[in-house]
């Protein structure tokens, strides 16, 4: 764990590795793919599909209706239309925090590590996520797909959590779910974390060659030096 002790600051994917979003989008895909009187998907492969943005997603949803044949540009800004507005409807009630995640960030708050937030999903559902499942506040940065030119595996919003956080690539440390995430940590210089149980592709994460690869979001705490005693014994004084 060389690397992790020079850490002073974590960013983190969201998709896959705080927030279960699978339910959500898949609904919203579905019924824009319904409503564009194509098959729907279902859950086991829109979750292969997630993990570049929205506008991949609904691509890749269109391409697979269309049985291999690539949607029409017209098509396509339709179906995004239509996912974003069945999203607003589904992400609510179809997103949960993946286990540990809340008493995990708080005890790394409570350390004084600054946290920041890199995800590709759309910048207008972002926060609103956040706020909903209560961890919001731990994210000194938030950078959703809108607000960078070019999305992960483009390193381009590690950077701005870099310079937003006063770090040095060596200083930060990356967690994510995907192949994305590792690709954009290693085009950034930064050491990152892969999480076995979130979405990617339906491969495993270890063929992205992250430097270190956790099953629990949780495993975190000790690779950090950090006690999860300390905090469950203050919170009972």
């Amino acid at each position: 764990m060389d690397k992790l002790n020079k850490i002073r600051g974590i960013a983190f994917d969201l998709d896959g590795t705080l927030v279960d979003t699978a339910l959500g989008l898949t609904q919203a895909m579905d019924q824009a793919l319904y409503a564009l009187e194509l098959p729907t998907a279902g859950e086991d492969k829109v979750e292969k599909w997630i993990g570049n943005g929205a506008d991949v997603l609904v691509m890749r949803a269109l391409t697979w209706a269309l049985k291999g044949e690539e949607p029409e540009t017209d098509k396509c800004r339709i179906a995004r239309k239509l996912f974003d507005t069945f999203y607003a409807q589904t992400a609510e009630e179809g997103s949960f925090l993946f286990p540990e995640v809340a008493n995990t960030l708080a005890i790394i708050a409570e350390k004084g590590l600054p946290m920041g937030l890199v995800t590709n999903k759309p910048t207008p559902f972002v926060l609103p996520m956040l706020e909903r499942l209560g961890i919001a506040h731990y994210f000194k940065i938030i950078i959703g797909g809108d607000d960078v030119e070019n999305k992960k595996p483009h390193p381009e919003a590690l950077h701005k959590v870099m310079e937003q956080l006063n770090l040095s690539a060596e200083e930060l440390l990356f967690v994510g779910d995907s192949r994305n995430d590792i690709l954009a940590a290693q085009a950034a210089g930064c050491c990152s974390v892969g999480l076995t149980y979130g979405y990617n592709y339906g491969e495993s994460i270890e063929l992205s060659k992250p430097d270190y690869v956790f099953d629990h979001f949780n495993d975190l705490l000790p690779a950090l030096g950090l006690s999860n005693k300390e905090h469950q014994e203050s919170e009972h004084e």
